[in-house]
């Protein structure tokens, strides 16, 4: 364990240099001190850094904390060290993760939620202050090397563009000196939209070729680990591991879920009375806990249609096979790790979960969970998901497991995530491994904890002091307390005694064993909440009650009244207030108040951009608007892709086939649109455009496309519906081809680039896509797009 030394290292960067007390004419001279270069490092002890990071995982899944989930590394990992049985997150993913990397609460880190509903609340902005350095850039600045992989979901939307800024990237402000992984909430895990430092990247193969995110982030950990140790051995590292897995869609290898077939078919009720089981058995619970009534919200397994069966069945056998895949390259990793010799000086935090098991699949699941944003869900039918049962997992699905399923997994708690008020939310097994910092194997810690506290025990465990200045900004305090002395120490005093959870509404505070906690609305019923002054609140007093069971409000009001006045001053102190329990609004840019990298109705893209998200591109959704684009079609006949925006889940396609102009709709893959054009374009230069007339009457309608070639119109057609909020989670818009995977079904992902030239594209909404004649000037208006020869 390393201490602190006499270095400055609370006002970083530290001075690299010092003026010479004594300078010589000639170097040769024998009273001329040659003063050595010193290169920076940490404190001399100073441990080898892993955080491991689950997405959507629930405390009752992984089988180290009693879950179905076979998750054998885990186990073996824990085994060496200690599990944390009372460790805690946000309830939400940006959340979370803002928190786990500043040691701060997520309000006063600007992180209230998602980065796509951020306001111009300082709480809710999804800025991070530069008062509050990330634990990477204070690990770097004392001279750790740094790496973040996977899912990076703090990035505000108006910087997540290949142009940036990249003050909040993992490679920009956020610390690290590589990063590998993706930008945004999740990832199709057969086709993600990778980044390499701040470059967008293609993955180096195909699903047909054995391609996986998790073991393509896996490989690059592992590679760059053993890069650092050959080269720089001496200095620590601060690797973070935070994979999509096991956020939807659940996507895994075929021969994974299929280990746990019929393991599940008693259903979701009978799978928490069994885990709560497992769970006393292992002392991951205390044997007097009480299992919390299941809430008439979550449907019981006996509700659900016979018929249906099957298909829910299959969705949990395909999420237990890919937390079990997920287990095996987290395990993949530490063998490299223990490969170097490494293992005992590296201090591990594996946390399953950054929140609860996500019930955002609905009562039914889904095919495509991008249905759930869309408030298409209805169409995700027992028949609908029947006839796609067996390709639940692979690639061309999208898919979700069901409310029971994710209810259960966060047995022996009440709720799921999002709901920041009950432990199904915000509670998460952890394990902490250290053989050079622990004595202890395979023991239990008990200690109220929460993941504000791990940059303070790293800091701690490293011998690094808070910094009190970093890039010139006096820095405020960490929120956290380090977890350090419970390592060694089963008894050692609660030091965490106060947190307050809120998200959108839900909210709660812990205070020396008890809970006073809100249920403000239900992720899967997001329309419907009360006033907040209507809410009605729970107290609990968890040092006998483990599990949230039983309501004493009504027996204690006095108490209750005293927490709820706490939660108000926490909530002050952390810039939760004023409240903000707005969805819709929150999504509207315009509503919410905060920046849009677009401004106007038109944008111009130059032929080869691609890896646009949403929040990069002109919103086209819900209004008329215009598509135009500059191409040079080769001898031979035009073939491909001019633009793409969305994926198989929904998008828009407008492409070549057979010579011909083509408009493909993909309404969340339930229905395809398509309309085609009469002529065989020629050989030459030529301006093709799409029209988008908008219906209206509310969101997600229909509309009339027109197609023209050189202003001269050259097919029409309807197109009955449109998806009303997102096209896709992580599939962009790429001009000249469709990556990842195909909105159209009339080609394949991968080798569908057009095979001519794009020059330049137009998009442009409501008034600006009018154009009576149906032809741009190309010197007026695409004069930028046109000249890139």
């Amino acid at each position: 364990m390393s201490k602190q030394d006499n270095k400055p290292r609370t006002h970083l960067p530290m001075r690299n240099t010092a003026p010479a007390r004594f300078v010589n004419y000639d170097a040769k001279d024998p009273d001329t001190v040659t003063t050595p270069i010193e290169q920076l490092r940490p404190p001399e002890g100073a441990p080898n850094v892993l955080i491991v990071l689950i997405d959507d995982c629930g405390f009752g899944a992984p089988s180290t904390f009693g879950g179905p989930c076979a998750t054998p590394f885990a186990d073996k990992l824990a085994a060496g060290g200690l599990r944390y049985n009372r460790f805690h997150t946000t309830a939400i993913c940006s959340a979370t993760r803002q928190s786990l990397l500043t040691g701060r609460n997520h309000h006063n880190a600007g992180m209230a939620g998602i980065t796509e509903i951020a306001t111009g609340q300082p709480g809710y902005s999804s800025v991070l202050p530069n008062s509050m350095a990330p634990l990477a850039k204070t690990l770097k600045l004392n001279g750790y090397n740094t790496a973040q992989f996977g899912k990076c979901h703090e990035v505000p939307v108006w910087q997540s563009s290949p142009v940036g800024p990249f003050d909040q990237w993992p490679t920009g402000g956020g610390g690290f000196e590589y990063f590998y992984g993706f930008i945004g909430g999740e990832a199709h895990q057969w086709y993600p939209a990778l980044v390499e430092g701040t470059t967008p990247v293609a993955p180096p193969k195909t699903p047909e070729e054995g391609y996986h995110l998790m073991e393509d982030m896996t490989d690059k950990a592992i590679g760059w680990i053993q890069q650092q140790k050959a080269l720089s051995p001496d200095k620590p590292f601060f690797a973070y591991f935070a994979p999509g897995a096991t956020h939807a869609p659940h996507h895994v290898p075929k021969e994974w879920a299929d280990k746990y077939k019929g393991k599940f078919d008693a259903g979701w009720d009978v799978l928490r009375e069994e885990t709560f089981a497992r769970q006393k058995k292992l002392g991951v619970i205390p044997a007097d806990c009480e299992l919390t009534a299941r809430p008439k919200d979550v449907p019981g397994w006996d509700d659900m249609p016979e018929a249906f069966k099957p298909v829910l069945r299959r969705q949990m056998e395909v999420y237990a096979g890919f937390l079990e895949f997920t287990d095996h390259h987290v395990g993949r990793l530490f063998e490299a790790i223990e490969n170097l010799g490494i293992a005992d000086d590296t201090l591990v935090y594996y946390i399953i979960g950054d929140n609860g098991a996500s019930a955002e699949g609905s009562f039914n699941g889904c095919f495509n969970e991008m249905s759930y944003f869309n408030g298409l869900q209805s169409l995700e039918t027992a028949e609908y998901l029947t006839e796609r049962i067996d390709k639940l997992g692979g690639p061309e699905s999208y898919n979700h497991f069901a409310v029971g399923w994710a209810h259960a997994l966060n047995t022996p708690y009440q709720w799921t995530k999002q709901v920041a008020s009950h432990f199904g939310g915000t509670r998460n097994g952890t394990i902490v491994h250290w053989p050079k910092g622990i004595q202890a194997k395979g023991e239990l810690r008990t200690h109220f904890a929460h993941v504000i506290d791990v940059a303070p025990t790293i800091l701690e465990a490293a011998g690094i002091p808070e910094p009190v200045s970093v890039d010139g900004i006096q820095q405020d305090p960490i929120d956290g307390v380090s977890m350090l002395k419970t390592f060694n120490d089963a008894k050692a005093p609660e030091a965490h005694e106060t947190q307050y959870f809120e998200v959108m509404g839900n909210r709660a505070i812990y205070h020396k064993g008890w809970t006073a906690v809100t249920k403000h609305y239900t992720p899967w019923i997001p329309n419907v909440k009360p006033a907040l002054d209507d809410d009605v609140w729970e107290l609990y007093d968890t040092t006998t009650d483990w599990a949230q069971s039983k309501d004493l409000s009504k027996e204690m009001p006095d108490k209750l009244r005293e927490l709820q006045r706490l939660w108000i001053i926490e909530a002050t102190r952390n810039k939760v207030l004023p409240i903000d329990d707005r969805m819709f609004e929150k999504i509207n840019p315009d509503t919410a108040g905060r920046p849009t990298l677009v401004k106007g109705k038109t944008q111009l893209l130059a032929g080869g951009m691609s890896h646009l998200g949403e929040n990069c591109v002109l919103n086209i959704k819900n209004k008329s608007h215009s598509v135009t684009a500059a191409i040079v079609v080769p001898q031979g006949g035009a073939e491909g892709v001019i633009i793409a925006q969305g994926a198989d889940i929904g998008g828009w396609s407008l492409y070549a086939k057979g010579g011909k102009l083509k408009y493909c709709y993909n309404w969340g893959g339930f229905k395809h649109f398509m309309i085609e054009g009469a002529s065989v374009m020629a050989p030459g230069e030529h301006q093709v455009r799409m029209e988008f007339a908008y219906a209206g009457g509310g969101l997600g309608k229909g509309g009339k496309v027109t197609l023209y070639v050189d202003g001269q119109q050259d097919g029409e057609g309807e197109v009955g519906a449109t998806l009303a909020m997102i096209f896709s989670a992580d599939d962009g818009l790429d001009v000249g081809k469709d990556g990842g995977s195909a909105v159209s079904p009339d080609y394949k992902p991968g080798n569908n680039s057009f095979n001519g030239k794009v020059k330049g594209v137009q998009l442009a909404i409501d008034e600006a896509a009018e154009d009576l004649d149906h032809l741009l000037d190309p010197a007026d208006v695409i004069r930028m797009a046109m000249a890139r020869q």
